[in-house]
């Protein structure tokens, strides 16, 4: 009787735990997915792929501009803000080209390098535009990217999403399936080693 209850237990702890595997594998393979068709078409769309030096020639600060968040986006969407505009010397081509923070910076507005957040407070984002217009007066010199191909003129400061960035988000699915496929491959060989036992 003993036995038949222990034999019962086992059979439903391997149960939940082939579940708990499958559950795993399941939810990495959703990540996967979800990375595939947010993070990776960002990642093969940039051009600006070989890091530089860039030398700061001139950091402006221009009249106040709008700035849509989207093409298309409502009038409630667009906010003005002075625009920043940074001059660089590209020391692989020893172009003059402007700097923009990120791609998204040049999609959103190709006028200006930075392009704000929508914040309500006009002063707190007309101080931020100065601390970074007095940062790059301040350090001449620091690394950006460019297009090697020559598709775009211009260079970014930072990629929104750099290899480092994509491995560190294929990590967890990653770990979440070996997790799930190590639970399973356990279970089956718990289980057959028991009929083995049994059999025995």
């Amino acid at each position: 009787m003993l036995g038949k209850k222990l034999v019962t237990a086992q059979k439903r702890g391997e149960t939940r735990a082939l579940c708990l595997g499958l559950g795993m594998v399941a939810c990495s393979m959703m990540m996967y997915f979800f990375i595939g068709i947010t993070i990776v078409p960002f990642y093969t769309k940039s051009v600006w792929t070989t890091e530089t030096v860039c030398k700061v020639l001139k950091a402006n600060i221009e009249d106040k501009v709008l700035c849509p968040d989207s093409e298309g986006s409502e009038d409630e969407d667009i906010f003005p803000y002075p625009c920043l505009q940074v001059w660089v010397n590209l020391t692989a081509s020893g172009q003059e080209v402007m700097l923009y923070q990120t791609e998204d910076t040049l999609e959103r507005n190709p006028k200006c390098s930075y392009v704000p957040d929508k914040l309500e407070n006009s002063k707190e984002v007309k101080a931020r535009i100065e601390t970074i217009a007095s940062n790059f007066k301040k350090y001449h010199t620091f690394s950006c990217y460019y297009d090697p191909g020559g598709t775009q003129t211009n260079v970014i400061l930072s990629r929104l999403y750099p290899p480092k960035g994509l491995l560190f988000a294929f990590l967890w699915p990653t770990l979440l399936f070996t997790g799930g496929c190590l639970i399973i491959v356990l279970v089956k060989i718990s289980q057959y080693v028991s009929v083995l036992s049994a059999w025995q």
